[in-house]
């Protein structure tokens, strides 16, 4: 396998920049560039060299022997001042030597698959956690990175393994003297597994908000103050107020950290009945977007009708509090008045639902634990018809197990490795 370098750090100026060396060569390149290496996981200051003995900079070099790597291979890490014109040298003299080529997008966590030192979760965790922007997505992020949900399908595979023994076996001694029915502990076996994916199942779309992030759209009639209680809570003119009604025609995004949670908020058109067809365009926009939406908070006034019906967990308000000081329940972006009380119901909502989040934080997740439970249920249907059938409820039971290993990327994932390392950035 070739060689690989590149930069771990971030471009540009830093105090500190780290350069990564992972395969075959990557000692004799290290002890080339800088000397004698210090002990495994050990580091030590060095003098780092040019091919012709210039002295590029001064800085750690820290070895990491395979298989005791993140990659499973020897790997090198220089840590050298953060100058782009230090870190620029480095790189192409690395650039220049011998069976060295720089890194593709992702490849060392790729090799980290490839040498079993990460499961396919776990790569998605590590790329989860590399973009999180809240403490929500941090944890969530390091929970899967961690390999909990890899964790979780070792068990289910194994109960789903053991259960199609049993089954093969009473197959294998069907002839012998003494049968033994183990319908019993299968059915126990398979009940076991499927709560167990049934839960996680229920709880993926949830994480997998809390992954790409929720979105509260703000509804009501023109002139209702939806706009500036965007504005409002985003600290910021994301959206354009006015006086006249229907100013907002198209949906207006604003992305904030809301209590540790991502959201994006929604700004929609005014509804209401109008001739105007950009504006109509815009309030079927709303109406979509806001069924959509994880959370709606409607600004209406008691006894205001609306086109969309709100849901239990949606919140109602009254508008415009600065001009209705006795209304209770009102908010106004304006004076702010209200609008802690609101954000405080938002994230007391949001956090309710975030609680039955589960580890499997991609749709291809559900997908394959889906298929999983499917396997299971036919194997189930099987089994009713008596041990006559066993041979074909293991080979629904292997086709479950199957399903599962997916998940963690043992098989059937070929076509999605390319598309998921490329979301990394290339010293990762």
């Amino acid at each position: 396998m070739d060689t690989i370098f590149a930069q771990a750090t971030a471009p540009g100026r830093a105090g500190v920049s780290v350069i990564r060396i992972s395969g075959p060569y990557a000692f004799d390149v290290a002890t080339q560039i800088s000397g004698a290496l210090p002990a495994s996981h050990h580091a030590s200051l060095r003098e780092f060299r040019s091919t012709d003995g210039e002295l590029i900079d001064r800085g750690l070099v820290l070895p990491f022997q395979a298989p005791h790597s993140f990659t499973g291979e020897d790997v090198i890490e220089l840590h050298l001042h953060g100058s782009t014109a230090v870190t620029s040298a480095m790189l192409e003299m690395l650039s220049k030597m011998t069976g060295l080529r720089l890194a593709e997008p992702g490849e060392f966590t790729r090799r980290a698959l490839e040498n079993e030192k990460l499961d396919l979760a776990q790569v998605e965790g590590l790329a989860d956690l590399i973009d999180a922007e809240t403490e929500a997505q941090r944890k969530q992020a390091v929970r899967v990175f961690s390999g909990h949900l890899g964790d979780l399908v070792e068990i289910w595979r194994s109960d789903l393994i053991r259960a199609a023994a049993l089954l093969e076996a009473t197959i294998d001694f069907a002839d012998e003297e003494v049968p033994v029915d183990v319908t019993p502990e299968v059915t126990a076996l398979l009940k076991k597994v499927v709560e167990g994916i049934e839960k996680e199942v229920a709880g993926s779309k949830i994480s997998e908000r809390i992954r790409s992030g929720f979105e509260v759209a703000i509804i009501g009639a023109p002139n209702t103050g939806k706009s500036t209680l965007l504005n409002a809570l985003a600290g910021r003119d994301a959206a354009i107020t006015s006086d006249v009604a229907g100013t907002t025609r198209d949906i207006v995004e604003v992305r904030m950290n809301l209590r540790g949670l991502p959201v994006t908020l929604l700004d929609t058109a005014g509804l209401r009945d109008t001739e105007d067809t950009v504006e109509s365009i815009g309030i079927d926009r709303a109406i979509s977007r806001a069924g959509d939406a994880d959370l709606r908070v409607f600004l209406s006034m008691p006894g205001e009708a609306l086109p969309i019906v709100p849901s239990p967990d949606d919140i109602v308000v009254h508008p415009k509090a600065d001009m209705f000081p006795n209304e209770t329940d009102a908010v106004s972006g304006r004076t702010g008045k209200g609008v802690d009380a609101l954000v405080a119901k938002i994230a007391h909502v949001l956090e309710q639902r975030s609680m039955g989040s589960g580890v499997a934080t991609h749709a291809r997740h559900r997908t394959a634990m889906v298929a999983a439970l499917q396997g299971i249920a036919q194997s189930e249907d099987v089994l009713r018809f008596g041990s006559e059938q066993y041979e074909m409820a293991a080979e629904e039971l292997r086709i479950a197990v199957r399903s599962l290993e997916a998940v963690v990327g043992r098989i059937g994932v070929e076509n999605l490795l390319d598309e998921i390392f490329t979301s990394f950035c290339i010293g990762k």
